[in-house]
């Protein structure tokens, strides 16, 4: 993008993290940072921390409504993601709303929190399986969520192949193994690649899956293809995560790195 040229924007639909880690805090510097101007529309708030949930506020769907069509009714919006929707009620809420739109829709199905607290309960698991991925254009789950979607468990690459089944591509994170981490990505149709980069050892991953999504969401919104932005996406993550590598911020996990 030439400077002075305005900016493709991209919307996101999450909860907030009152740690600034994760949610739509991550999200909207990531989009920032890769050259977007970022949208919000909260449909949940925590009280958290690294070290865990203290307690979730759902958004009423209304509300929801009535922040998408703010942002709808007025800015251009070029890619989208969803991050935390809190309820099945906003899960459905959201994939009717987006049904038809002309930009791409990437979906990270926060299901649980890094603390392991319960964010989606059964009911907006099948939600995102009957309503949500079928109108996205691609899904982000690391492999407890992969498990959770596709109703079963089993090797990474088969998994993404079940959840491709509903309809998106698939990018499935973070299989680990001797110092490589391995994400499957599975486009309908398309034969399954495995990328394959460094892993980065550190407890500050706090906000990784947010990061990865957003950037993932933005690349798409600039026009390039999903196999390219999810690597473009996984490298980005890696350096935000080597950069925060060493800090000391927080009594758990702590950060991704946002500057």
């Amino acid at each position: 993008m030439s400077p002075g040229s305005t900016p493709p924007v991209v919307l996101t639909i999450a909860g907030t993290d009152s740690g600034g880690a994760a949610g739509i805090a991550a999200d909207l510097t990531t989009i920032a940072d890769l050259g977007a101007h970022g949208a919000c529309v909260v449909a949940a708030v925590t009280a958290q921390d690294t070290t865990g949930v203290r307690a979730v506020h759902r958004v009423p769907p209304p509300v929801v409504s009535a922040q998408l069509d703010a942002v709808l009714e007025d800015l251009p919006v070029s890619g989208l993601k969803t991050g935390m929707l809190g309820s099945a009620e906003v899960v459905a809420l959201v994939a009717e709303r987006l049904a038809g739109m002309p930009f791409p829709v990437v979906v990270d199905p926060v299901l649980t929190a890094s603390s392991g607290a319960v964010l989606g309960d059964d009911d907006v698991v099948r939600a995102y399986v009957e309503r949500l991925l079928p109108v996205a254009t691609a899904v982000t789950p690391n492999l407890d969520e992969a498990r959770a979607l596709a109703g079963a468990d089993g090797p990474p690459e088969a998994l993404a192949r079940i959840i491709a089944g509903y309809g998106p591509a698939v990018v499935l994170t973070g299989g680990t193994s001797a110092g490589t981490c391995t994400d499957w990505v599975v486009v309908p149709g398309r034969p399954a690649e495995a990328h394959t980069h460094a892993a980065v050892e550190t407890r500050n991953d706090h906000g990784t899956g947010c990061t990865f999504s957003a950037a993932v969401a933005v690349h798409l919104a600039h026009g390039v293809p999903l196999t390219v932005a999810a690597r473009r996406a996984a490298t980005y993550t890696a350096a935000q995560l080597r950069l925060s590598q060493h800090w000391t911020l927080g009594r758990g996990r702590g950060p991704i790195a946002h500057t």
